[in-house]
This record gives C-alpha cells, structure tokens and sequence, in this order.
C-alpha cells in the first residue's frame, strides 16, 4: 500500500506532459483544408477573380479593334444611365423572366402531382417530360425555329384545322410568347423532378389524418402538401428566377433580339455591345448590372424564405 501510495504522490508532483504539436484535432484540420482547397481554388479563379475584372474592364474604354484601353472612370456608368434602350431591354428581361418562372414552376408543380399517382404509365411519362432537359439546348432551340417559322410545323398543324397562324417569332405579339414557351418546355422536367423528389418525401400519416378529419383535396394540398414541400419551391423559385435572367442562345438563335427590341433581354444586349459594337468596357458594366439583379432577387427571396417557407417557421 505504501508503495503504490508513494508511486501516487510522485504522479502527481510530476509536471504535465506537453502535447505535441501533430495532434489528432490539428490532423483532422489539415485533411480538410486539403479536400476543400480545390473548390476554394476553382472560385478564386472562375467566380471572384472574374468578378473584379469585370468591375475593373467597367471602368475602361476597351475597344479590340483599335487597339485601345483608356481608364474612362464612371463614364460608362452615365453612359448606362442614358442610354435609351435600357428601358426596352430591362422590361423585355422582367417580362421573360416572369413568364418563364410562372409557366415554368406552375407547370412542374402541376405535372409532379400528377405523376406521383400510383397509376400505370407515370414512369412512362416521367421520362417523356424530362427528356427535353438531357437534349442539346442548341438543337432544341434550332428544332423549334423551324417548327415556328411562318410556314413551319406549328402553322401546318393550324392550318389543317382551319386556323391561320401568326409568324410566331416575326410578330411582336407574339414572339417572347414563343421563347417563353420553348424555354419552359425545355426546363420543366428538371423541376418536375425536384418537385416530385419533395412530394414523396410528405408523410403519409398526415394525409390519412386530414382525410379522416374530412379535408377535401383542395385543403390537404394547401396546409399540407404545399407547407412541407416549400424549401423545394424555394430552391426551384431561386434556381429559375436566375436562369431566366441568363438567358442567351435561345433569343440568338430565335429571334436575334427582335422584332425591334421586344425580345432583347439584358444578356442579349450586353452581347451586342461587346461582342458586335466592340464596346467591352460598356459591356463590362452591363455585366455589372446583370450581377446586382441577380444578387438583389436572390437575397430578396432568401429572406422571404422567413416568411411562407415551413421550416423556417
């Protein structure tokens, strides 16, 4: 007993042994950094980096074809503010966007309700519906061109019923109509199966619950189906809201921006100004318009997520 009580005493006279430097927790910190310095690396250069230049080109006239690069300062910034067509080009831009993200969720909601039926042929018909998103945007876009030319396959079909159809992308009435609907029918699958992803996540027993208490499915939809599914509708509303405001190939090869200026949306502009006048500085800034709309409205509906998205109640 003495020993073991001497051996005790000395354990605990003992000074405390320093931890070495290589510890797990250290250890642990360094394989993260190391798996996450790829994806740091890959936004440094293809997200900020291109960030800062573009600001950088707004403050300069670059012209390629002349050679020239002169720090103009705020000159293209009033040269924004007065430029007559920003006007069209901001509404033609609102006006896409509303209407493909309206037609688009709208359509997706609806279609994933109804395939996610226990029914014969939903598969089928899954696949139908999102085939459209694995296809070339290029060679959708072109099929549909011809498909909506004045004596294209949409008039054809009009026609043999008795029905004279528009030059559908020629008519100012109608042309953003038709580039709206081929863009939805392009993407809606992709949120059709967000959506549906969503809906066979909502418990069971909480249907069976309302429908014991009598709701009809009116009301199980709007308090149930709806509340638990809202993060999706958030993640669908943001992902749309700002693949809307980048659309391109589908005006270039449509419409080119016309007639007039009714389909020329903000990227479709910033293109021309760069890419055809040789004006990249103001197209610089244009770029710099685009990258605060879209930061504007996705903050705008993350912090209305507050408000109607369920888990954040």
């Amino acid at each position: 007993m003495t020993v073991v009580m001497d051996r005790a005493a000395e354990a605990r006279s003992a000074p405390p042994r320093r931890r070495g430097f290589w510890t797990t927790r250290r250890r642990d910190q360094l394989t993260a950094y190391v798996f996450i310095t790829p994806a740091l690396l890959g936004s440094l250069a293809f997200v900020f980096l291109p960030l800062v230049l573009v600001v950088w080109y707004s403050l300069h006239e670059w012209n390629v074809l002349a050679d020239t690069f002169n720090f103009v300062g705020a000159e293209n910034y009033r040269k924004l503010a007065d430029d007559p067509n920003v006007p069209a080009v901001l509404r033609a831009t609102a006006f896409f966007s509303l209407g493909l993200v309206v037609l688009n969720l709208g359509l997706a909601l609806l279609l994933a309700v109804l395939l996610n039926q226990k029914l014969r042929g939903t598969t089928f018909f899954r696949v139908l519906f999102f085939s459209p998103v694995v296809v070339s945007l290029l060679a959708w876009t072109i099929v549909w061109g011809f498909l909506l030319q004045d004596n294209g396959g949409i008039n054809g079909l009009l026609d043999a019923i008795g029905i004279d159809g528009p030059n559908w992308l020629r008519s100012g009435g109608t042309a953003m109509a038709a580039v709206v609907i081929v863009q939805v029918f392009k993407n809606v699958g992709l949120n059709m199966v967000l959506f549906l992803a969503a809906l066979q996540g909502v418990p069971q027993e909480l249907y069976e619950a309302a429908r014991t208490d009598g709701a009809g499915p009116w009301r199980v939809f709007r308090s149930i189906t709806l509340p638990l599914i809202s993060p999706t509708v958030l993640l669908t509303s943001i992902i749309t809201v700002v693949g809307s405001l980048q659309v391109f190939a589908q005006i270039s090869v449509l419409t080119q921006g016309g007639p007039g200026t009714s389909t020329t949306v903000l990227v479709y502009y910033l293109y021309q100004q760069a890419f055809q006048f040789h004006a990249f500085g103001y197209g610089a800034t244009l770029s710099v318009l685009l990258f605060l709309i879209v930061l504007a409205l996705t903050v705008l509906q993350w912090q209305m997520r507050k408000r109607w998205v369920f888990h954040e109640h």
